[in-house]
């Protein structure tokens, strides 16, 4: 009954991650920023491969989701870190970081967060690349920062409870196995039971000629 609890508990764990990180997704592709759109896509397949692993009672695909899950925390730690410009991190490396440096879109909560008035600049400043358009953003209820933030630590908290929740169900499940080896372990050694012996004798049989 524990195992069937814990494992229905972490396949709806990593349900809500796969529908959060999905939702994050979109908006990453409409900003183009590829790093996290390509980090995003591995904590999907790996999500997926967790819970096959817990429906089918897989500890190795459960256990390659905790370790992964690790990463993903430290992942989310630094993009909260980069938007509230943590140390030597600034949002003006977005460029490079989140993009690697093949365009110049920024989050698309910049632009499209609740409240924000996006007003084109005309002229543009001479610096301005020719092929790019120079706006001005006010208005903002809730600056976008805050917006990849709150994203960032939702991901974190799921990532917690699905540790916890993994490692609870590796250890049910490992605790299984060992009980099934117990009670199957005599057929694995060949073992036969004592069989019952007739107690009639064989007699030699003469033919007369």
């Amino acid at each position: 009954m524990g195992c069937c609890s814990g494992r229905c508990t972490l396949a709806f764990i990593c349900g809500m991650q796969l529908i959060s990180i999905l939702e994050r997704q979109i908006f990453d592709f409409l900003g183009y920023q590829w790093a996290p759109i390509l980090t995003n896509f591995v904590h999907i397949i790996t999500v997926i491969l967790g819970l096959f692993g817990t429906v089918q009672f897989r500890p190795r695909y459960v256990t390659g989701y905790a370790v992964w899950l690790v990463l993903w925390v430290t992942w989310n730690i630094f993009i909260i870190c980069f938007y509230l410009e943590v140390g030597d991190l600034s949002k003006q490396d977005s460029d490079l970081i989140m993009t690697f440096n093949i365009s110049m879109h920024r989050s698309w909560w910049m632009e499209n967060g609740p409240g924000c008035r996006v007003t084109p600049v005309t002229p543009p400043p001479s610096w301005a690349p020719e092929d790019h358009r120079y706006i001005s953003i006010a208005g903002c209820l809730l600056e976008y920062q805050y917006v990849e933030v709150a994203h960032s630590s939702l991901q974190i908290l799921l990532a917690l409870v699905g540790f916890i929740y993994a490692c609870y169900v590796v250890k049910l499940i490992s605790e299984e196995e060992d009980s099934f080896d117990f009670i199957g372990g005599f057929d694995s050694y060949g073992y036969q039971g004592p069989q019952k012996t007739s107690h009639l004798q064989l007699q030699p049989m003469y033919m007369s000629k």
